[in-house]
């Protein structure tokens, strides 16, 4: 029986790799004139000097699921060092993975090597802490091997341009005619190894329309917690791509279904469970939909503006409340959220500077008389500030009259401009008649959500 056993185990019986499946072009249908020039370049140079080299990944599955791709990815036998060496502009990078980018012009190909199975702990290859999540890991492998590593089957796929064939190890191409998003391996170890797969199961589910299967769903309210040990800059990597994927609504909705939102935006929490914050925000990630789908530029500062301005508004509030000045109490406000935040997501100073400047605009939208109007006009992000201040007349948190009143003044010519300010003074001369008390200092006329 012993003797049975180690013949099957030596003659490759009993451990045999898993087969791909091998799926023609008649049946997945992805045209090669898809694929960009960059990814066919980077696999073609790689095939001449005899290596394998397939276009992998979410281009794969995108193209599948008859979406264009954003970017191409492309898996390799060629080490690290032997891809930098083939291709003139490239570089490595990466430490926890290292990766090349091949430049073409513009475009960018990120080149991996094949990775192996799961090291020892006790080799200097593989590196995790005592949550599972893996810090270190260049073993490299076999294609079988990489693509056991991968985490979703859909994102397991391997397309060779020469052949035009789809290698399939884990029945991916099944599950995206099933639309069904489905874990290779253990979820929970999976979830473990890179806690970044909960966000990214519920980015893919709500983006590409597919349902996250049970097995796979199951651990992350669990182990949402984990996301804390992640590096911000990962986080926010891949709350940007969530945000902009054009179904932000959906899965901002699942991130909070699932418990995952404390982990990147805490203060979301907040902001939602007041019924005017709740309306704010659903309304700015809808339209942030609506642009990413009509192809629209739209700024990541404007977008988390947006999301963390409910919490903004409120501090500011309280302050004004407590008997702060206006003006001096938001900027208290933005920057106590500003840093709240800092420690969960982190948002480049240069996004921060981008909110700062959009949440400053907005009390002076309420100043109408005089040469303010026009002097806001010429601000370079007057526009991105306009935007916000149209967002907040939509979900109702202000007058829809002063959006429109800065609607019309914008295209209005220089006489009926003049007639606008005339007419918005008037009242504001009335109001200040009426007024009792010593006369305000400047700026001390502000109210968060009310006039001048």
């Amino acid at each position: 029986m012993i003797r049975r056993f180690l013949g099957r185990v030596f003659s490759g019986r009993l451990f045999r790799p898993a087969q791909p499946k091998i799926i023609p072009h008649g049946t997945h249908r992805i045209d090669r004139g898809a694929i960009s020039s960059g990814a066919l370049r980077t696999t073609q140079s790689l095939q001449r000097r005899g290596f394998v080299a397939f276009v992998v990944g979410g281009a794969v599955r995108d193209l599948i699921l008859g979406r264009r791709p954003k970017d191409f990815d492309v898996a390799t036998n060629a080490t690290p060092e032997e891809v930098r060496e083939l291709f003139r502009r490239s570089r490595i990078i990466g430490r926890r993975f290292r990766l090349v980018h091949v430049m073409f012009g513009p475009e960018t190909v990120e080149v991996s090597t094949f990775r192996g199975a799961n090291p020892a702990e006790e080799s200097d290859q593989h590196v995790a802490d005592e949550h599972g999540r893996i810090l270190r890991d260049n073993v490299f492998g076999t294609q079988e091997q990489d693509a056991t590593r991968r985490d979703f089957t859909i994102n397991a796929l391997f397309y060779d341009p020469a052949t035009q064939e789809v290698w399939d190890y884990h029945d991916g191409v099944a599950d995206l005619k099933q639309r069904r998003l489905r874990m290779i391996g253990d979820p929970e170890r999976r979830y473990r190894e890179d806690p970044i797969r909960m966000l990214r199961a519920v980015r893919l589910g709500s983006s590409r329309g597919l349902e996250i299967d049970a097995p796979t769903r199951r651990p992350i309210r669990r182990l949402a917690g984990l996301l804390a040990h992640v590096p911000p800059s990962r986080l926010l990597d891949e709350m940007l791509k969530l945000l902009l994927s054009g179904h932000a609504a959906e899965g901002v909705a699942q991130l909070r279904k699932e418990g995952l939102h404390h982990g990147v935006l805490p203060l979301l929490d907040a902001a939602m469970g007041r019924a005017a914050g709740e309306r704010f925000v659903i309304a700015a990630l809808k339209s942030t939909d609506e642009r990413v789908r009509a192809g629209k530029s739209l700024s990541p500062g404007f977008l988390f503006a947006a999301l963390l301005w409910p919490e903004v508004n409120a501090e500011w509030k309280v302050l004004v409340e407590k008997g702060e000045p206006p003006i001096p109490a938001l900027y208290r406000a933005m920057d106590h959220v500003i840093r709240a935040q800092a420690g969960k997501l982190a948002i480049p100073h240069r996004h921060a500077a981008d909110m700062r400047e959009i949440w400053a605009m907005q009390p002076r939208f309420l100043q109408r008389a005089g040469r303010r109007p026009y002097r806001l006009l010429e601000l370079p992000r007057f526009r991105a500030g306009f935007d916000f201040l149209r967002q907040r007349c939509e979900s109702g948190e202000i007058d829809t009259a002063l959006g429109e009143w800065w609607e019309r003044f914008q295209h209005a010519g220089e006489a009926e401009r003049a007639q606008m300010l005339v007419s918005d003074a008037e009242p504001r001369k009335r109001r200040r008649r009426r007024r009792r008390g010593p006369r305000a200092a400047p700026g001390h006329g502000v109210v968060p959500g009310g006039e001048v």
